[in-house]
């Protein structure tokens, strides 16, 4: 999944830069369809799935 030769499994959908050191990403994990939210402030990052407001996991169609 991850090294040399592998793709990238991820596609970044959306870019935020929120001041000098913080931001965030959307990104699409290309084998399932999931959405993330990946956010940074200076040396700290976390990230999480993105839920609909029944609290399932976002999914976006995959282009196979």
């Amino acid at each position: 999944m991850f090294g040399k030769g592998s793709k990238n499994r991820f596609d970044v959908v959306h870019k935020e830069k929120i001041g000098v050191l913080s931001g965030c990403k959307v990104l699409v994990d290309k084998e399932t369809g999931v959405q993330y939210l990946f956010s940074w402030y200076g040396e700290g990052a976390g990230i999480t799935p993105l839920l609909d407001k029944e609290g399932k996991p976002i999914i976006r169609a995959i282009n196979e």
